[in-house]
């Protein structure tokens, strides 16, 4: 391959011959970097205003430069643009089809620039545009979980530690413990895209330029918060890109253990929730089946993000400064990463919208009197009893009941210290009625959970808009 004057590679000068077939077909990353298009766009537009600001860019080119990159962005947006098999990336994209409209100006486009800061720019703007798009999905899930568990009120259900039942707690305070941990999430995305607001353009290559460029007017110009404090870090640094991969990957294991749970509650063995059908699938050979495999994809995908970024991360570990090609790894997994979570919020919020609850199986499990074991345990505790002592007694009534096939309300009839009078802790609902601590399962707690769910939302909705 030769670099003939309407295939020029970016490096030609230095080269006698162009690349082969192969090494373009190994390092290219049109393919899947085009999306950044719009922020490339962007970031040329600020840099042409720098350049004539600081008297590298006469007016006239200046013009001709917006005005084509006007034309490109209308060409990418319309689906007329026509990638050329010389564009390596969409850098060399923008780049090549800008020099066509706009004529040797087009070779001002670049002064003072490298493409490791142009990229660097680049994905910034795209995560800081995209990672707030995900918040934004993780928020809905959020109200849906409020809603839900508004609507739910003063229904109760089985608590589990390692997945046999515990204690009885309304499903309220199931539905708000995921929406905390997705509270958090929504957390992460501000501290990590906060941590992103940086612009690297200006940085060149690795050590800035000799040109009187303007790189703190070019990040006010693209909204960002500061610039670069050192171009070497600036250039090479995907820390952002890690802890959005990370942010990710945990919001998706969050999501993973909802659906989970959705799977179990499901089960005609449990039978606590009935799937919408829109959000069901059938099988194609059993005709009785409804899985649920939204739940059961939110679940699976978790490895496959998870595995996005130990894989960047194993890719960052071993870099020297500054800026090499193992970097141009950053964009598939952020890719991916971004493009599955919001893809998995937006069904399992559709799931949990649509679910109903089915009250009387979910209150049936939560009444089976071993549930209320350990408010035997706290009536013995009011009376002087050391805990251990009233734990070691009710466990072994609760031995006992189950070796002697009776009711254990039968043997607490006749324990000291309990007697009849007990009976009203075994009786359906009142374990969780008394629940009262701050934080705890029961309604008042659950009461002013939820005030505070409220309050987390608006606050979200705020830093969100």
């Amino acid at each position: 391959m030769t670099a003939g004057a309407e295939g020029r590679h970016l490096w030609y000068g230095r080269f006698a011959t162009g690349p082969s077939d192969e090494l373009v077909a190994f390092t290219e990353s049109l393919s899947f970097d085009r999306r950044l298009a719009p922020d490339d766009i962007a970031g040329s537009r600020a840099h042409v205003a720098m350049l004539g600001r600081v008297g590298l860019l006469a007016a006239e080119d200046a013009a001709l430069l917006r005005a084509a990159l006007d034309r490109v962005e209308q060409e990418l947006v319309d689906g007329t643009f026509a990638f050329s098999s010389v564009d390596e990336d969409v850098h060399t994209a923008v780049e090549r089809r800008v020099t066509e409209l706009a004529g040797s100006a087009g070779g001002r486009l670049h002064t003072g620039r490298s493409r490791n800061d142009q990229v660097a720019t680049d994905l910034r703007l795209y995560l800081r545009r995209e990672g707030l798009d995900v918040a934004r999905r993780v928020h809905a899930l959020q109200e849906v979980l409020v809603r839900r568990a508004e609507q739910a009120g003063d229904v109760y259900m089985p608590g589990y530690t390692h997945l046999q039942a515990a204690q009885p707690v309304l499903v309220a305070h199931y539905l708000l413990a995921h929406f905390w941990a997705f509270a958090r999430d929504v957390d992460r995305w501000f501290d990590a895209l906060a941590r992103a607001d940086v612009s690297p353009l200006g940085a060149g290559a690795l050590a800035g330029s000799s040109l009187p460029l303007d790189p703190d007017g070019v990040a006010a110009d693209l909204g960002f918060a500061a610039r670069f404090e050192n171009s070497l870090d600036a250039v090479s640094d995907r820390d952002f890109v890690a802890e959005a991969l990370f942010v990710a990957a945990l919001s998706q294991v969050h999501l993973s253990r909802l659906g989970e749970e959705i799977v179990l509650w499901s089960t005609e063995e449990l039978g606590f929730v009935r799937l919408a059908d829109e959000h069901s699938t059938g099988s194609s050979m059993l005709p009785q089946k409804k899985n649920p495999d939204i739940a059961e994809l939110a679940r699976g995908k978790a490895g496959r993000l998870i595995g996005d970024l130990t894989g960047f991360l194993a890719t960052l570990k071993g870099l020297p400064l500054a800026y090499n090609r193992d970097l141009q790894e950053d964009k598939e997994p952020l890719f991916d990463a971004l493009d599955q979570n919001r893809l998995a919020l937006a069904a399992m919020t559709g799931l949990l919208a649509t679910a109903d609850l089915v009250v009387e199986r979910m209150q049936a499990a939560a009444d089976r009197s071993g549930s209320a074991a350990v408010d035997l345990a706290e009536r013995l505790v009011e009376q002087g009893v050391p805990f251990r002592d009233a734990h070691a007694r009710i466990a072994t009534l609760v031995r006992q009941a189950h070796e002697r096939g009776v009711p254990l309300e039968e043997l607490v009839m006749t324990e000291p210290d309990l007697g009849p009078d007990a009976l009203a802790l075994l009786e359906p609902g009142a374990a969780v009625r008394r629940r009262t601590t701050p934080g705890g399962a029961g309604p008042e707690a659950v009461a002013a959970q939820l005030v505070r769910a409220r309050a987390r939302l608006a606050d979200q909705a705020r830093r969100l808009a």
